[in-house]
């Protein structure tokens, strides 16, 4: 059973996420706002995937990549981080679709971070992406669930 080392609370606007919850695509649309607890000196690495893209049954692009922020300053938000690639809002295409935010501890500031381009979201390896940048084990995690909404009942 995964402990979490660090307190990560996750929000999209209002709501608060708790593991395991349902978010519509259309309330994430935008970049949750991520706290952290941790020393102020303390630097964490923050990865957002979706591990069951295309579909729960057939994940052939797993993991597919939805942000990356890093150099997130202990006891503060993933607003004060550098954003390495750009958050991308849930858009399951089909099924239920499992989001996944993981928080890594840094041995130091990272000067540049060679990530996925935008473009090269599908086929992300969170553990790889660890082990290239020297992160070790997550010190914190939360996820969700959404699914694509209904046309006609979108809401914000």
């Amino acid at each position: 059973m995964f402990v979490p080392s660090v307190a990560m609370a996750v929000a999209y606007g209002a709501r608060d996420l708790s593991n395991g919850c349902h978010v519509k695509p259309s309330l994430a649309a935008d970049q949750p706002l991520v706290r952290i607890s941790g020393r102020r000196n303390d630097l964490y690495t923050l990865v957002m995937t979706d591990p069951d893209a295309p579909s729960p049954s057939e994940p052939t692009m797993r993991e597919y990549l939805h942000w990356i922020v890093v150099n997130i300053p202990g006891g503060t938000d993933a607003t004060k981080g550098e954003v390495v690639v750009p958050y991308m809002g849930p858009r399951p295409p089909v099924g239920i679709h499992r989001y996944v935010l993981v928080l890594f501890e840094q041995k130091t500031r990272f000067p540049y971070v060679d990530a996925a381009s935008p473009e090269d979201r599908a086929y992300f390896n969170t553990r790889a992406f660890a082990g290239n940048h020297e992160l070790g084990l997550p010190v914190a995690v939360v996820y969700f669930n959404s699914q694509k909404e209904p046309s006609g009942h979108r809401r914000r």
